[in-house]
């Protein structure tokens, strides 16, 4: 419902155009990501992949000691198909140790403070291994999440470059298709990965399917709470994502 058709094959060239031309502008030839076994990290994998070579693409696999164990299975088919480098680190050690210093207890908040440290976490390993190898960050967090404030701040939103920010789900899940992403990985439930069993679309409470078209219309075409209701859209789901928007923004 109101939400535009991608064009796939121009998208994909010139998202691994733009990949190719931000990294030579910084006189390096490498990048690096943290690839989690989900979709958007996947496609951003298969994008500099095309752009740069397998040689030139390393993905860190960062798993946390709750994380889904079928994410690195999902992760280490990406790294397969591609014959990308790719080193994998434990950060449970790391996440425990701040959260213990933090007196993180499992209250109401409790399950999102340490979420947020391990995404937090992760973004410091890949950071630190960019330094380490002279490799610029790619970002992996795409436009529906980042328009929601469904993403962590200075964690999973850091990057030098994020090819997929102003791509909304709806149109990650076709361009995924389209490049070659396992079905596997384009199929299963969109996630985090930050406990076993977590879902983007759960801890939300509404499907991308149902968000992007709303958030399109608000974000791109301006369009205010009554033109929305006027063009059949739900209620609820505006006003959830006009709160949200508001929110962030």
């Amino acid at each position: 419902m109101n939400f535009p058709e991608l064009n796939l094959a121009l998208t994909a060239k010139s998202l691994t155009y733009f990949i190719k031309k931000e990294v030579e502008r910084t006189s390096l030839k490498k990048v690096v990501l943290g690839l989690s076994g989900g979709l958007d990290s996947a496609l951003v994998c298969y994008l500099a992949k095309e752009a740069l070579g397998a040689e030139n693409v390393t993905a860190l696999l960062l798993p946390y000691k709750s994380s889904s164990k079928s994410s690195v299975d999902d992760a280490m088919k990406v790294v397969a198909d591609l014959g990308i480098n790719c080193h994998q680190l434990d950060i449970s050690e790391a996440v425990d140790a701040v959260a213990k210093n933090n007196m993180v207890e499992p209250d109401k908040f409790g399950k999102s403070r340490l979420g947020n440290i391990m995404a937090r976490m992760r973004m410091i390993s890949i950071f630190d291994y960019s330094f380490k190898e002279g490799a610029i960050v790619l970002g992996t967090s795409n436009k529906s999440e980042i328009a929601l404030g469904y993403a962590t701040l200075f964690g999973d939103i850091a990057s030098a470059v994020n090819p997929v920010g102003d791509l909304y789900k709806t149109w990650i899940f076709e361009l995924g298709r389209y490049v070659g992403v396992p079905d596997s990985i384009v199929d299963k439930a969109p996630s985090a990965d930050l406990w076993e069993g977590q879902t983007d679309e759960s801890e939300i409470g509404y499907s991308y399917k149902m968000l992007d078209p709303v958030i399109f219309n608000i974000i791109e075409r301006r369009k205010g709470r009554e033109e929305l209701l006027n063009m059949g859209f739900d209620d609820r789901i505006v006003d959830f994502v006009l709160k949200k928007i508001m929110a962030v923004h």
